[in-house]
């Protein structure tokens, strides 16, 4: 049976030219980075070539590129590395959609005494820019909000809650993890201080990832050891892992204007064929402002896992929300504050689209959509079908 993968918001095969430049890395050049040797010059030269893509690619010097495992460690950089721990500046606003990355680290802040405002969004998951401006102190110290939410799909209006930051002289920070790669992203043009990457995102292996940091922002680090990435991320560098990112990175870029539109162009068609073969079907998020290979739906009748696993009986890969949290029962808490109606709320699907998907499996899809939509609704004690 063959096998569809709709899932990229989750993670992402790996290119093989990505592959093909780390496998050397691997095996011939396999020195440690801070060797002074010819093994650790060779490993030395990759780290840089590597940041010097990444920077490349989102309009930023190569010394404010911090090398991490991924997304999760750059938001816990970015938030616990600014909060000053002997000062005033206690204040955090994040916003009620944040990747658990953010929120568990808010919540973690919390518990040392920090103050956290959880901003509310619309009910198409933009976050509310009169409450967060409202929300800033004397003692605000950073504003964390996502450029492109992980499940639903919505782009926040990133430049001008930058622009209200720095109004206001306080530090911005947005996880990028799923923007990159699928829309434009310039960190001078975002006016963020922080950004964060997640190589497996973008076809590159996990296991890697960045930390944006703005010349002149000033963050501690929260791994101490060997004073690798100049002291603000002890330990030995990931190199393979490394250089695949920066490899994906560039690749990502080159191929950014002919991805997104046919990722768009499947998703329109996706969306629209749903909505004209299945009734009671909402999609959540934006209707527009979304990333381009993002399709969040939930219908009525029909619970969430077990769509999912009659799909994935039929060899399609899909989602029911995110996948860090996607083994829980409890609704996700993305649609729970996007205010959806009880009836729809436990029956999402989250569909993501690659580069290597097609129309013929989007035909495929819809019709085991259909199938499946139709054989739970006849189950539902309260479709009445």
């Amino acid at each position: 049976m063959k096998r569809i993968y709709m899932d990229h918001s989750a993670t992402t095969p790996t290119d093989p030219q990505v592959v093909d430049a780390m496998l050397p890395y691997f095996t011939e050049m396999f020195g440690n980075s801070s060797s002074l040797h010819s093994f650790g010059r060779e490993a030395a030269e990759a780290l840089s070539t590597a940041r010097q893509q990444v920077a490349e690619c989102i309009g930023a010097l190569p010394e404010e590129i911090i090398f991490t495992s991924g997304g999760t460690e750059s938001d816990n950089m970015a938030l616990r590395g600014i909060v000053p721990y002997d000062s005033g500046k206690k204040h955090i606003i994040t916003s009620v959609i944040e990747h658990p990355a953010v929120l568990n680290t808010c919540a973690f802040l919390e518990s040392m005494g920090h103050e956290v405002t959880y901003v509310p969004v619309n009910t198409d998951g933009v976050v509310d820019i009169d409450k967060l401006e409202v929300s800033i102190r004397d003692n605000t110290v950073l504003i964390s909000i996502m450029h492109a939410n992980n499940e639903v799909g919505t782009i926040q209006p990133i430049r001008e809650i930058a622009g209200i930051a720095k109004k206001n002289g306080v530090y911005f920070h947005t996880d990028a993890v799923q923007s990159v790669g699928k829309i434009p992203v310039n960190v001078d043009e975002l006016g963020v201080d922080m950004l964060s990457i997640s190589s497996h995102k973008i076809h590159g292996p996990k296991g890697a990832g960045a930390l944006y940091v703005r010349k002149g922002t000033v963050i501690r680090p929260i791994v101490f050891g060997g004073n690798h990435e100049k002291g603000m991320r002890s330990g030995t560098e990931n190199i393979p892992g490394i250089v695949g990112f920066g490899r994906a990175m560039t690749l990502a870029k080159q191929r950014l204007d002919e991805d997104s539109a046919r990722m768009q162009q499947m998703r329109d068609s996706l969306i629209s064929r749903v909505f004209d073969s299945i009734s009671h079907v909402r999609l959540n998020g934006h209707p527009t402002q979304r990333l381009p290979n993002n399709v969040n739906l939930s219908f009525k009748y029909a619970e969430g896992e077990s769509m999912l696993m009659l799909l994935d009986i039929k060899g399609i890969a899909v989602s029911t929300g995110s996948a860090c949290s996607s083994k829980s029962l409890k609704a996700s808490h993305v649609l729970s504050s996007l205010n959806i109606e009880d009836d729809y709320l436990h029956g999402s699907l989250r569909i993501s689209l690659g580069r290597e998907n097609t129309m013929e499996e989007i035909d495929y899809l819809v019709e085991v959509l259909q199938e499946t939509i139709l054989k739970l609704r006849a189950m539902s004690p309260l479709s009445g079908q």
